[in-house]
């Protein structure tokens, strides 16, 4: 992998991870793209450590606040939301690496993350905000979160898709769902070091990891930003006709043997 590879990985990773639209399912396509299919949990691990490095940037003020108040609610729900995804990983982690590496079911996963996104954009709008959501809620969204170890299913898509239909306000949704993503990202990173630290996995290029890492937080704090104002006034159903698109084109190639 040479710098040029990383970086545009780094990019796909830094704005798929936020943007409703599977940055796993983009990754696969990006690492098939160039070839770099056995780099897969080295390259993915430093990829989301950068995501992780924009997360701790913006929400610097609250993970503060968790810190000085390790009993509030929101430490509570964030909690509580954080339990499915750290029982699917657990569960079903081996059947997730084998879908992520041959990729035959992304399509289908695409097709069915535009179809939640349109579904929840049509709902009636919330009003709940940061302070108001529930356990209730927060199992739900969490729940969601869950169901997105599939490939190409969104996390950033199905839990914000998961706080509309609980009602939150739009830009809560989005908010929440990147404060949840942190303990989720955390957990993802640690779980995959001990094949890194056992010489399981293929060794990258320093430079190049550093250059796609760096790309990755980057522009991954531009889109926690950017979506987040984006969905005070937007709607979701762009990213559903993108996601089809992409899922159609997919299952096409598949079903040709072109892909």
């Amino acid at each position: 992998m040479n710098e040029f590879q990383a970086f545009i990985l780094g990019v796909i990773q830094g704005l798929t991870e936020f943007l409703p639209i599977s940055s796993t399912g983009h990754l696969y396509l990006g690492r098939h793209l160039f070839h770099l299919d056995e780099a897969g949990i080295f390259l993915d691990t430093m990829l989301h450590i950068g995501t992780l490095l924009a997360l701790l940037v913006v929400y610097k003020n609250d993970i503060l606040s968790i810190l000085k108040n390790p009993f509030s609610r929101l430490t509570l729900v964030l909690i509580v939301g954080t339990i499915p995804a750290v029982i699917a990983g657990l569960l079903l982690s081996d059947w997730f690496d084998g879908l992520s590496k041959t990729g035959v079911t992304i399509g289908w996963e695409f097709l069915a993350t535009g179809l939640i996104l349109w579904v929840a954009d049509g709902i009636r709008k919330g009003g709940k905000s940061l302070h108001e959501i529930s356990v209730k809620d927060a199992l739900i969204i969490g729940t969601f979160q869950a169901a997105a170890i599939m490939p190409a299913l969104s996390r950033s898509g199905l839990t914000i898709a998961a706080g509309l239909f609980c009602k939150l306000d739009r830009a809560t949704a989005a908010y929440f769902s990147f404060l949840l993503s942190i303990p989720a990202i955390t957990g993802g990173i640690v779980f995959q070091m001990k094949p890194i630290f056992t010489g399981e996995v293929e060794r990258l290029p320093l430079t190049a990891l550093f250059v796609g890492t760096l790309a990755a937080a980057i522009f991954g704090y531009i889109a926690v930003v950017w979506m987040i104002d984006f969905l005070k006034k937007r709607s979701l159903k762009i990213f559903s006709i993108y996601v089809w698109a992409l899922g159609a084109i997919i299952l096409c190639m598949q079903y040709t043997g072109k892909f």
